[in-house]
């Protein structure tokens, strides 16, 4: 058997192991070390595991991980969703499908400081769930925008996600939040689009709200304030130079406990929890890019990238072909797999080929809009049929809604999904006009 061959036997493997439910860290550890010991020999991977642990996890880069992750469990524990829901809801809640708007308004918000699809679709979806069935919405689409707009926590900045692959390809984090932005934007709006639309072909599906005074919206900012100063505080502050990412989760953490503090949820047993959620989560983390790095190392012995590299470079097909093909894995992968072990399973293979094709950019600014277009197609995995993880999770807060009016209620985001993955794949420099501008 030829290393490649071996290479496609052990990712074989690989996906039996993650089938049968073996945690993914595990099974990428185990058959990364079995591969690499059939190819480089015991002693080899003895070394490995001896110097590379220690010299990753202790890189200052990945300590923005356990920061943000702390900060998205304080602003969860300091109920801001309810603020950020009733804001919204203040603004567009008198309009057809105000209230999926107002959620969707506020996932993004949320999104801001927390990091996480599914701390973002949970936490609205306790707050905005019940107000929509109040209200007599169509479980379709109450689901469908929580669902859909949970899908922003991980994709407006700070994004776990994000961070990780800039780690893994030694790209510059700043420079991908800031990529990161516009197309968060313009996950938003198509969102919000959808809604509209959705509501002027079915207009029982979402009933109008409480019409509120000018005076009741102006006065309903007071109550959001501090958390746009957080947002404004962090990220303008790795924009515009004065913080670098570590340094910018560093001070939202701060921040974000003062205002859960002076919001009266915050006591020492509460922090504590938070502490121990993040060093738990944080431990999961690493434990997974201990495996995804050990892989990627038997995959690169293996020469599978340097072969596609040359295979593609052979074949006739246009780069943007063999990019969407990429794009589409993602879809399939997201049925049963999260979000961050998608990025860190198929970056070892995908990776490398998207660097030796050419898009007509520079290394740099192809690493970047690559990565934007891998996290954009991981979002939309996480509420594609039949697993989507944001759909079961808003599922979860009302038993009597069928799963498949669930997944029918997502159609409409997938649909804006659709386009707005073209216009990123069509033009690039809607990625990265901002990475240039504050260059």
């Amino acid at each position: 058997m030829s290393d490649i061959q071996l290479a496609f036997a052990i990712m074989a493997l690989l996906l039996v192991l993650m089938g049968f439910r073996i945690p993914i860290a595990l099974s990428m550890l185990g058959c990364g070390a079995f591969g690499y010991t059939l190819l480089a020999g015991w002693p080899a991977l003895l070394q490995y595991l001896g110097t590379t642990p220690v010299s990753k996890f202790s890189t200052y880069d990945l300590s923005v991980v356990p920061l943000f992750l702390l900060m998205g469990e304080l602003a969860t524990r300091a109920g801001i969703t309810a603020e950020l829901f009733r804001t919204c809801n203040k603004w567009v809640g008198h309009m057809k499908g105000g209230l999926a708007m107002a959620a969707v308004a506020g996932c993004a918000a949320f999104g801001a400081i927390c990091g996480s699809s599914l701390a973002t679709a949970s936490t609205m979806g306790k707050v905005a769930l019940p107000e929509m069935k109040r209200l007599n919405y169509a479980g379709g689409l109450s689901a469908g925008s929580l669902a859909a707009g949970g899908t922003l926590g991980i994709l407006i900045p700070p994004s776990m996600v994000l961070i990780i692959f800039a780690v893994l390809t030694e790209q510059n984090i700043a420079a991908m939040f800031i990529a990161a932005f516009i197309p968060g934007f313009m996950a938003a709006f198509g969102y919000l689009l959808a809604i509209a639309i959705y509501v002027r072909l079915f207009p029982d599906s979402g009933p109008r709200g409480e019409k509120t005074s000018w005076r009741e919206k102006i006065r309903s900012m007071r109550d959001v304030w501090h958390i746009s100063l957080i947002f404004l505080i962090v990220l303008g502050g790795i924009y515009l130079g004065f913080f670098t990412p570590t340094e910018a989760a560093a001070v939202g953490v701060f921040l974000t406990a003062v205002l859960a503090y002076t919001h009266g949820k915050m006591g020492l047993a509460q922090f504590r929890d938070s502490l121990i959620k993040t060093a738990v989560s944080s431990a999961m983390i690493f434990f997974i890019v201990l495996g995804a790095d050990l892989f990627s190392v038997f995959i690169a012995l293996s020469h599978l990238p340097a072969a596609g590299v040359e295979l593609i470079q052979n074949s006739s097909l246009s780069p943007y072909v063999i990019l969407i093909l990429m794009l589409l894995t993602y879809l399939v992968l997201g049925c049963f797999l999260d979000s961050l072990a998608m990025i860190l399973l198929t970056i070892p293979i995908y990776y490398p080929i998207v660097m030796a094709m050419d898009f007509g950019l520079s290394p740099q600014d192809a690493g970047i809009w690559f990565g934007i277009l891998a996290l954009v197609v991981v979002e939309v995995g996480l509420i594609t049929p039949p697993v989507g993880m944001n759909v079961f999770i808003i599922k979860s807060f009302d038993r009597t809604l069928p799963l498949s009016t669930c997944f029918k209620g997502v159609i409409p985001f997938l649909i804006s999904d659709v386009v707005r993955v073209g216009l990123l794949v069509a033009f690039p420099p809607i990625t990265l006009a901002l990475v240039h501008l504050l260059a």
